[in-house]
Formats: C-alpha cells, sequence, structure tokens
C-alpha cells in the first residue's frame, strides 16, 4: 500500500465513525426534533421536511466542537422551522375553507403527560396559529420543553432580554384565547363513545344529548372532500351537518375510536379507506368543540404511531 493510498483508508475510516456519532445523536433525539418542529408548524409532512433539513446540516458540523448535542439540533430545527413557518403562513392565506392541524395516531400515554397532550392538542395549536412566527417558536420552546432563555436567544436569533419579553407577550397572547381546562381522558373516552354510538346508529337524539348547546365544529377539507368553510355553531347545526356528510357519501361510514394529537379520538371510514378523523373537546361532560380534518392530504399519519416527546 502506498502512502497516498494509507491516507485515503484513514481518513474514509475517520469519516465512518464520524457519520456514525453524528447518526447516533440525531437518532437519540429525533422524536424530541420532530415533536418540536410538529408543534411549531402543525403539519407533521413539513415537520419531517425540516429535520431532512436539520440532518443535512448536522452531517456538516464538527462534532468536537459540540458541546450539547442537544442544544444544537433544538437550535437548528427551531431556525429551519421559523423559515418554513413563514412560508407555510403565506400558503394558509389562500387555504381553502378552514385550517387544521394535520393529525398525527399517538399512542395512549402521551395523555399521561399533561403539558405535551394539550400543547398538540387541535384546540391549542390553533390557538398557536395566531401567534407569529418567533413568539410560536418561544412560546414552543419554553413552555412545553422548557428550554432556557440564553438556548432560545440562540435559536431565534435574538438576545435573551428580548425573548423574555416575547415570551411574556405570547403567554398572555395564548391565556387569553386558551380554552378551558378540558376535561380528563376518562371523561372524554366516555363522551366519546356516547358520541361514536350515537353517529353508528344515527341517533338524533343521542347526539344532541352529548353536544353542548354551543357546540362548535372545524371541518378541514381543503377544497379536496366536503367540508363546512367556515366554523359550525350551535348543537341543531352541528347534527345537520353530520347527517349531511354521512347521507351524502357514497358508502358507508363507521368511525374507530382511537388517540389523536394526545387525547381521544374518532378514524372514520369510508369503505375500507380512511375519511377522516374527529377530535373533540370535552367539557364538564359534553363535547364543546369538533375537528374534523376530511382533506385526504393530511391524513397519511393514521397508520402508524408517532411518537411525541419533551
Amino acid at each position: 500500500m502506498n502512502a497516498a493510498e494509507g491516507v485515503r483508508e484513514e481518513v474514509g475510516g475517520m469519516d465512518e465513525q464520524r457519520t456514525d456519532a453524528a447518526t447516533q445523536a440525531f437518532v437519540a433525539h429525533r422524536n424530541l426534533l420532530f415533536t418540536v418542529a410538529y408543534e411549531m408548524l402543525g403539519s407533521a409532512a413539513d415537520a419531517e421536511d425540516v429535520l431532512q433539513e436539520t440532518w443535512l446540516r448536522w452531517t456538516a458540523v464538527d462534532l468536537a466542537q459540540v458541546l450539547d448535542p442537544r442544544a444544537y439540533l433544538v437550535r437548528v430545527t427551531t431556525r429551519q422551522s421559523l423559515n418554513r413557518l413563514r412560508s407555510l403562513q403565506r400558503r394558509r392565506e389562500s387555504y381553502v375553507g378552514s385550517w387544521l392541524p394535520e393529525p398525527v395516531l399517538t399512542a395512549p400515554d402521551v395523555a399521561d403527560d399533561v403539558v405535551l397532550a394539550e400543547s398538540v392538542s387541535m384546540a391549542l395549536m390553533l390557538v398557536l396559529e395566531t401567534l407569529a412566527p418567533t413568539e410560536r417558536a418561544v412560546f414552543v420552546l419554553r413552555e412545553v420543553f422548557d428550554v432556557g432563555y440564553d438556548e432560545i436567544a440562540a435559536a431565534v436569533d435574538k438576545t435573551p432580554a428580548t425573548v423574555r419579553q416575547i415570551a411574556h407577550r405570547a403567554r398572555q397572547h395564548v391565556a387569553a384565547r386558551r380554552p378551558r381546562v378540558a376535561a380528563s381522558t376518562e371523561q372524554t373516552r366516555t363522551a366519546l363513545a356516547s358520541f361514536q354510538r350515537a353517529i353508528a346508529t344515527g341517533d338524533v337524539q343521542g347526539l344532541l344529548d352529548v353536544l353542548a348547546p354551543d357546540v362548535v365544529l372545524v371541518a378541514d377539507g381543503g377544497g379536496l372532500k366536503r367540508a363546512a368553510l367556515r366554523p359550525v355553531v350551535g348543537a341543531d347545526k352541528v347534527v345537520r351537518f353530520l347527517a349531511g356528510v354521512s347521507v351524502k357519501s357514497p358508502a358507508p361510514l363507521s368511525a374507530v375510536a382511537t388517540f389523536v394529537n394526545g387525547a381521544p379520538a374518532l378514524i372514520v371510514h369510508l369503505g375500507g379507506d380512511v375519511d377522516g378523523v374527529i377530535a373533540l373537546r370535552v367539557e364538564d361532560g359534553l363535547v364543546t368543540g369538533l375537528y374534523y380534518v376530511r382533506n385526504p392530504e393530511k391524513l397519511s399519519r393514521m397508520g402508524a404511531e408517532t411518537p411525541l416527546v419533551r
């Protein structure tokens, strides 16, 4: 072996070791990074794209200079999410009808982490949509993931003092719009079972009994499936809307109870295909909010659980 070949072999071995170390660190934090990106974007597909961009940047880093891989990866993920969030906001301005987050199938134990479960709920993620991009990033990192102000400052390119101000403003904004404390998982399961039974049997009175008088239904068809273009308010109107969806379907609808975004929900099937996801908000034993995602482009993650962690 000549000298040049020896150098190439040694460099190749070092590159392989470096790639292995980078891969191990990234995999160890992947679920966390996905959760951060998903909460910032409300889209699992876009969160996956952000992780791909984060990975490409991570592989180009000198790992010897990284003191805290978790903090570094969260910082890169946040920056990439902010870039994408700004472009998403422009796209959502032309979205057909109401926009809802892309639902993800989750393990039941996500509901045990109250902070995480609320933060990925349809209700709170819709509130997060009303924040400016930097406010959303600061709120998510601080309130959900308990990231320090200095680390957040590095991620959003602001001073720690400015980040504290943004965090305070974002907390006030969310508190003013945050839904009231929801029911426990068990109470939600009970209401969901009653709702599911009424839907399956076409029991109108049963539906009215489980819906709050001022219940609000938000439906997202994305212009691809039948959905109300504006929120439907009031139990009678919600029942008529749901009956209309069932009557106009080309095949019988069925619903299966599961966990979506950390809470009990229904996956609606039309024939053998997933037709939609209905997430519920329950207060005092009654359904006060229904979030019905029918846009087929948002239903790709109903076949397997998505790990969400913090």
